[in-house]
């Protein structure tokens, strides 16, 4: 892989991985709560939590990435709190990128466990229920589990999106190369210098490759659940 790829190149798919890993992980905290709130809560403002949570599906990745350095710039009143009081920077960082890529995979992530904590069947909560565990436990012990395969779905869609963000990211973290130049942000680049085509070429297979696979897991896993559900 090495001697197929530039450093430049080798470093922006390294560079992809660790995005794309860390949003995901990231994300998956404050995923599960979400996704729990939306598909088992009874809350005032429940519609505007859901729109809030898929707006970064339907708003322009740019408009995402604007948004992101008002708030999570340096001037920011986000961005200057992180600054001031753990001296935390994301704008133009990698760890931003880390950022903009959470944002644009955190609606799959939460659409995909919300769906696998909605095909529990809710008669087997109440059981456990009634034996006397706390609604805690419920969730750690009955609902968890069986929703697991619904979280590594969620988990590989938000992957595979963080890996292809690119409107979000270069809006809030520039295109820096070795800092904050991605796989997609590279392949611009090559597309916009004489010569580049081979780099862009083979960065493209990788992209392509990565998808493919992220895709084809994602889809094994969401016949795994229906089989499930099927028999229960």
């Amino acid at each position: 892989m090495s001697d197929w790829l530039s450093p430049e190149e080798w470093t922006a798919v390294r560079l992809s991985l660790v995005v794309a890993t860390t949003a995901m992980l990231a994300s998956l905290p404050l995923g599960l709560c979400v996704a729990f709130l939306l598909a088992r809560g009874r809350f005032w403002g429940k519609s505007l939590l859901d729109a809030a949570v898929h707006l970064p599906l339907i708003m322009p990745p740019v408009v995402t990435g604007y948004l992101l350095l008002i708030g999570f710039g340096r001037r920011g009143p986000i961005g200057q709190f992180l600054y001031d009081y753990f001296g935390i920077v994301l704008s133009f960082r990698w760890t931003g990128a880390v950022l903009a890529a959470a944002v644009m995979g955190f609606p799959l992530m939460v659409r995909a466990i919300r769906l696998s904590i909605e095909a529990v069947d809710r008669k087997l909560e109440d059981a456990a229920g009634t034996l006397g565990a706390s609604p805690a436990w419920v969730f750690l012990v009955v609902t968890l589990p069986l929703c697991l395969p619904g979280i590594v779905v969620g988990m590989i869609l938000c992957f595979a999106k963080a890996m292809g963000e690119f409107g979000a990211t270069i809006t809030f973290v520039s295109n820096i190369p070795g800092e904050t130049q991605t796989l997609p942000s590279a392949i611009y680049t090559f597309t916009q210098v004489p010569g580049g085509e081979a780099g862009a070429t083979r960065l493209t297979l990788i992209s392509i490759g990565i998808s493919v696979t992220a895709l084809f897991v994602s889809e094994w896993m969401a016949r795994f659940v229906g089989r499930r559900i099927a028999v229960e």
